[in-house]
C-alpha cells in the first residue's frame, strides 16, 4: 500500500493510490466532477464514534480540503481532529470489499468494527 503525502500525516488525512482510483472510478460512473468525497466523524456507534464517507457538492466554514491526483478529500473543522492521520484504503479482495479507514487516534472499536472511541 502507498500513502500519497506521508509527509501531511498531523495534518489531515491520507488517500491511498487505491482509494483514489475508486473513488475516480465512482465519479466517472456518476458522470460528475464536482463532487468531492467527504469524510466525517458522527456521534453513534456502540463505540461513541461512527465514520461517514459520501460524496457532497457542499462547501462548508472551516472545511480542510486535500488533493490527491485529482480527487478532492473534504473533512469538516469538527471531525478534523479526529482523523488527522488517518488514512482511507480501497480493498477488493475475495473476502471483502469496500473502503477501509486507519486511524491512529482511535484509542477503541466495537466488535463489528463499526465505530470508534
Amino acid at each position: 500500500m502507498t500513502v500519497q503525502d506521508e509527509t501531511t500525516v498531523e495534518s489531515g488525512i491520507l488517500l491511498t493510490d487505491a482509494a483514489a482510483a475508486k473513488v475516480k472510478g465512482l465519479l466517472e460512473q456518476e458522470g460528475r466532477d464536482d463532487l468531492a468525497l467527504r469524510v466525517a466523524v458522527q456521534p453513534g456507534g456502540c463505540s461513541g464514534l461512527r465514520y461517514q464517507l459520501f460524496f457532497d457538492e457542499r462547501s462548508l466554514d472551516g472545511d480542510v480540503i486535500k488533493d490527491f491526483g485529482g480527487v478532492k478529500v473534504v473533512t469538516d473543522r469538527m471531525s478534523a481532529p479526529y482523523l488527522g492521520g488517518a488514512t482511507v484504503d480501497f480493498v477488493d479482495t475475495i473476502e471483502k470489499q469496500g473502503f477501509t479507514i486507519d486511524n491512529p487516534n482511535a484509542t477503541g472499536s466495537c466488535a463489528c468494527g463499526d465505530s470508534f472511541s
